[in-house]
């Protein structure tokens, strides 16, 4: 028994692999975009006169389209696929990227509205990308490798900041703001033409054999057989808002929605706000904060890893799949409050390490997107991943305008901590509370 298994693991493909590394990298490439006007907004703001409100409202321009957005890209990738909608995803939000190097065509506020509304365009275009990245792991992967599948995508956005901010910040210093949106539109065009030449579906995949399939398949993995199409009626509106209804009433998923809108303030106070914090309220130059940006990137990255390997590792060794999703999520959120230390300190080399220890728990306990892959029906992880999204990216809203009205009304950076740190406890209380036993649901016909 033993000696055939270990022969059916020798043969066995690992391509999945390869297209776990492909969405890393365009998923990296992704919240680079998101973060370009982190980056560039001390500059831009000089330039353009733009005040702490209306920064604000500019940062959260990105998400309100995004959001808006979810449940038609979730309809779209159930019904088209995630290798077509992908591609037309990354080649939308690159262009819009490189528009943005435009906006100081025109001047004053119609440089604001502009910048606005291509901002609010690139949302619109990036909204498919994580549903359809929880798609592709559901689709590519079994429940036993799912966690760290699911953190390793995820773990993409800190490597972001661990690569991209600092580049970014070169770039600003030293050739001016609009050479950042012109080089990241220009490389997004080439991840167009990478994704349609490497992507498939297991199925389809030219360089899978079948024992991959097999152990894909037998562990959990929701691969569609070669050819097949969506179960009948899937594309019609009224079937899609009745299943939207159903994933909506199940009370293990609605808390896994809300816990990602928390986790998710922690993403975008990091996403919009921390590097102008670091300059405003630390007296750092742009430079230095796009390096010191990258300590708690890395913490993020390295917590990540940690996490999905940590849960895949308890699910293989007996415990239930609740506890083992449920341990690093909890553990992580609370030890990201620690952020709010940052008040009590003046030292900066404190408020990185203070920073980066924050984040090494969000990272650690950022493993939404595989609790959606093991408990998404199969025939809705595009929609389910969708409202994960959408109600995790109401978050890129609130966040960015409540933090510029508490800097506008206190020219202080303190009360916008403690509210990032209270939502971590928020997350904490629905996994705990809200969040029952973890299961695959099924739908009602």
């Amino acid at each position: 028994m033993e000696i055939s298994r270990a022969v059916s693991v020798a043969q066995r493909t690992n391509v999945r692999y390869g297209i776990l590394l492909m969405i890393f990298i365009i998923t990296t490439f992704n919240y680079a975009d998101r973060a370009t006007l982190s980056v560039t907004g001390t500059a831009m703001r000089q330039e353009f006169g733009i005040d702490a409100v209306q920064m604000g409202y500019i940062f959260s321009s990105f998400s309100w389209a995004y959001v808006l957005a979810q449940l038609p890209s979730g309809w779209l990738l159930d019904r088209f696929g995630a290798r077509r909608v992908y591609a037309a995803s990354i080649f939308f939000w690159s262009l819009f990227t490189l528009l943005q190097g435009s906006v100081g065509i025109v001047a004053g506020g119609a440089a604001i509205a502009t910048l606005f509304a291509l901002r609010f365009a690139m949302g619109i275009a990036e909204a498919p990308a994580f549903p359809a990245n929880g798609k592709i792991v559901a689709s590519w992967f079994p429940t036993a490798e799912r966690g760290t599948a699911s953190a390793f995508f995820n773990a993409a956005q800190y490597c972001a900041a661990a690569v991209f901010t600092p580049l970014m910040a070169w770039l600003t210093h030293a050739f001016g703001w609009r050479h950042v949106y012109l080089a990241m539109g220009v490389a997004g065009f080439v991840l167009v033409l990478l994704w349609l030449k490497l992507m498939r579906s297991p199925s389809e995949h030219p360089r899978v054999n079948r024992a991959e399939l097999d152990y894909i398949e037998q562990g959990g993995g929701t691969i569609q057989a070669r050819g097949k199409t969506q179960p009948a009626g899937m594309g019609g509106a009224a079937s899609s808002f009745a299943t939207i209804r159903q994933l909506l009433s199940n009370r293990m998923l609605l808390g896994v929605y809300l816990g990602q809108y928390c986790i998710n303030v922690l993403t975008y106070f990091f996403l919009t706000w921390f590097p102008l914090y670091l300059v405003q309220a630390r007296g750092m130059t742009i430079l230095q904060a796009g390096f010191a940006a990258s300590v708690p990137a890395i913490c993020g990255f390295a917590g990540g890893m940690l996490g999905g390997v940590l849960s895949d590792g308890m699910v293989r060794r007996g415990h239930s799949l609740t506890v083992a999703r449920k341990v690093p999520i909890v553990g992580g959120m609370l030890l990201s409050v620690v952020m709010v230390g940052c008040n009590y300190v003046n030292a900066n080399w404190l408020v990185v390490s203070l920073m980066a220890l924050a984040f090494f728990g969000k990272g650690l306990g950022a493993l939404g997107w595989a609790v959606i892959a093991d408990t998404a029906p199969p025939e809705a992880v595009g929609l389910s991943g969708a409202l994960f999204n959408l109600f995790g990216n109401t978050a890129g809203i609130v966040t960015p305008i409540v933090i510029g009205y508490v800097l506008g009304a206190t020219g202080s950076f303190n009360g916008a901590l403690v509210f990032v740190g209270a939502n971590a406890l928020l997350t904490v209380f629905c996994y705990l509370v809200i969040v029952p036993d973890l299961k695959r649901i099924e739908l009602r016909s």
